[in-house]
C-alpha cells in the first residue's frame, strides 16, 4: 500500500459540507430531514440524513470524479492490489453484468460455470455474448457444485478457440475456490480475459499469507467484482468493481481501459447515487486497509473456533476442505435425517433466534464475518446444541436423485428474451422436453435451475421434482411454486 489510507476523502466531503452550514437548494426533497416522518428520524438519526446528499462541486461527481470521489477509489485500487478500482452502488450484480460487458459484444464466446449467479445471465442478455457451459466439480456428500479445474478450462479454450473470456466465481457460495492461478496462467496463454466473481470474496484481500484463498487480484485476474457490503463491513448494496493493467491489449483490443470501464457504468448505474452508500465504501476501506489484517485474523479464529465446537455436537458436521474459505460454515444435517430448512426454522425460532445465510438440501451455510464476537458465536453454537439435541440421530435422508442440471442451450440468452418466440404456460409434470422461456432459481444463492432458451432435459426435470419434495420455493418463474412453467410453442 502505497497511499495514505487514514483518509476517508468521501466521508470528509460529507462532513465539510455540513460544518460549513450550506443551505441545500437542491435535491432530496426531505432537505437533510427537514420533512422526515418522525418515527423514522428518530430510528435512523439526524446523522444520516445529514448526509444524504447528492451531486454538488465540492462533494464530486459519481461519474465523472475528479476530486473526494477520484482519491477514494485510488485508495480503493491500493488497498486491494488493483491498478483501478469503480465504486457499486447497485451491488455485486451490476458489477458482474459491468464486466461481461466491457469485454463481450454481440456474438462473443465467454466460458461459464453452469453455477454462476443469475446476474450473468443478465450479463449475457445485455451484451448478447454467447455462453459456453463448463461444468464444476460437483459434491457428492455436501450435495452442491465445487469450483473448476484448470484442466477443465483448458481442454474447452483447446476445443472452442473462439471463446474471449473465461468467468469464475471466487469463492463460491459454500467457500470453495477453483484453481485460480492455473487457471489465470492457462487464460493468459491464449490471451483470454478472466472474470471473477467475487461477491463473497471481499476479505480475502486483508488475511494474512496462507490464512485464506489467493483474491482474484493476487491471482492475476482482469476483473473482479466484490461485495464490500457482505464481507467488508460497508452497508448493503455498496460494491467494488477491481480492475489490473487497463492497457492490456487482448486480440487487437483494449477492453479494459478506464474510460471504456467509466462510460459503461454510467450507463449501467443511476445518475442519482446514494451518498451514504459511497461514504460507507470509503470508510470500510479505511478500516480495513488500516486493521483489516486483525479483523480477518480475529474472524477466523472465531469460525475456526466454532466449527470445532459444532464437530462435537451429536448429529452435526461442519465441512472442512482443503484450500476453501474458513469464515464459511457449512453445517449438514443429513446424519439426523433433518433437511435444511427444517434445521434453519429450528434455529429461527426462540428462544435461539439465530438467523442464518441460507439453507440447502442436507444443511445450513452460517457467516463469520468481521462484525461477529465470541458472544454471538457461542449464542450460535449453544443454539445448535439445543436444536441438534432434539433430533432423533441415525436417520435418514434419501440422496438427491440427480445433481443440478447441466442442460442443453437451444437458444442464447438474448435471443430467449428477446426472439419474439411464441410461449404457453403448461403444467411442469408435461414439460419434459420442452424450452423453457423463464428461468427458475431457488434464492439465495440464486444459482439458475434452469434458463431462458434450455431445454427442460432428465436432469432437470428430476432436480425440480426433487426440490418440490423438499418444500423449496422458487424465483424467477410466474408460478413461484413451479407446478407450471413457461415454454416456446415450436421448439
Amino acid at each position: 500500500m502505497k497511499l495514505d489510507h487514514t483518509k476517508a476523502p468521501i466521508f470528509e466531503a460529507l462532513l465539510k459540507y455540513n460544518t460549513d452550514g450550506i443551505v441545500p437548494m437542491h435535491v432530496p426533497a426531505h432537505k437533510q430531514g427537514r420533512f422526515c416522518d418522525p418515527a423514522f428520524r428518530d430510528f435512523i438519526g439526524q446523522n444520516v440524513l445529514d448526509i444524504d446528499l447528492t451531486l454538488t462541486s465540492d462533494l464530486d461527481h459519481f461519474h465523472d470524479p475528479r476530486g473526494p470521489f477520484k482519491l477514494a477509489e485510488e485508495l480503493a485500487a491500493d488497498a486491494h492490489g488493483a491498478d483501478a478500482a469503480y465504486f457499486l452502488i447497485n451491488g455485486t450484480s451490476g458489477g458482474v453484468q459491468a464486466m461481461i460487458m466491457a469485454v463481450c459484444k454481440p456474438n462473443d464466446k465467454i466460458l461459464v460455470p453452469r453455477n454462476v449467479h443469475k446476474s450473468v445471465l443478465a450479463g449475457l442478455i445485455f451484451t448478447g455474448a454467447v455462453p459456453v457451459y463448463i461444468e464444476p466439480e460437483h459434491s457428492g456428500e455436501w450435495d452442491f457444485a465445487f469450483g473448476i479445474k484448470a484442466a477443465d478450462v483448458e481442454a474447452a479454450l483447446d476445443a472452442d478457440p473462439e471463446i474471449k473470456a473465461v468467468f469464475v466465481v471466487n469463492p463460491t457460495y459454500f467457500g470453495v475456490v477453483s484453481e485460480l492461478i492455473k487457471i489465470v496462467e492457462v487464460c493468459r496463454r491464449r490471451d483470454v480475459l478472466v472474470l471473477a466473481d467475487e461477491a463473497h470474496g471481499g476479505h480475502l484481500y486483508f488475511g494474512e499469507k496462507g490464512s485464506l484463498p489467493l483474491s482474484a487480484m493476487e491471482a492475476g485476474c482482469d476483473m473482479s467484482a466484490i461485495s464490500t457490503h457482505k464481507m467488508s463491513g460497508s452497508f448493503t448494496q455498496s460494491s467494488t468493481l477491481l480492475v489490473r493493467d487497463g492497457e492490456r491489449e487482448v486480440r487487437g483490443e483494449k477492453p479494459l481501459q478506464h474510460h471504456k470501464i467509466r462510460e459503461l457504468l454510467a450507463y449501467l448505474q443511476t445518475t442519482s447515487p446514494s451518498y451514504i452508500l459511497l461514504a460507507s465504501l470509503d470508510t470500510a476501506r479505511r478500516e480495513m486497509a488500516l486493521n483489516g489484517q486483525e479483523h480477518v485474523r480475529r474472524t477466523i479464529q472465531l469460525a475456526n473456533y466454532a466449527r470445532q465446537e459444532l464437530n462435537k455436537v451429536g448429529g452435526c458436521k461442519v465441512m472442512s476442505i482443503d484450500g476453501f474459505d474458513p469464515t464459511k460454515l457449512v453445517i449438514s444435517s443429513k446424519e439426523c435425517g433433518i433437511i435444511g430448512r427444517q434445521l434453519m426454522q429450528d434455529l429461527r425460532r426462540a428462544p435461539h433466534n439465530i438467523e442464518l445465510e441460507m439453507s440447502f438440501f442436507f444443511g445450513v451455510l452460517a457467516l463469520i464475518t468481521i462484525g461477529d464476537t465470541k458472544e454471538t458465536v457461542d449464542k450460535l453454537i449453544n443454539a445448535a446444541k439445543s436444536v441438534f439435541s432434539t433430533y432423533s440421530k441415525g436417520g435418514h435422508i434419501p440422496h438427491p436423485k440427480s445433481k443440478p442440471p447441466f442442460p442443453k442451450m437451444v437458444l442464447t440468452p438474448r435471443e430467449a428474451y428477446f426472439g419474439g418466440h411464441e410461449t404457453e404456460v403448461i403444467p411442469f409434470n408435461q414439460s419434459f422436453g420442452r424450452v423453457c422461456a423463464e428461468a427458475a432459481m431457488s434464492y439465495p444463492p440464486g444459482i439458475p435451475i434452469i434458463a431462458p432458451g434450455e431445454r427442460i432435459c432428465t436432469n432437470t426435470f428430476d432436480h425440480i421434482k426433487m426440490m418440490h419434495e423438499y418444500s423449496m420455493n422458487f424465483q424467477g418463474p410466474q408460478d413461484t411454486k413451479l407446478h407450471s412453467i413457461k415454454v416456446y410453442k415450436n421448439l
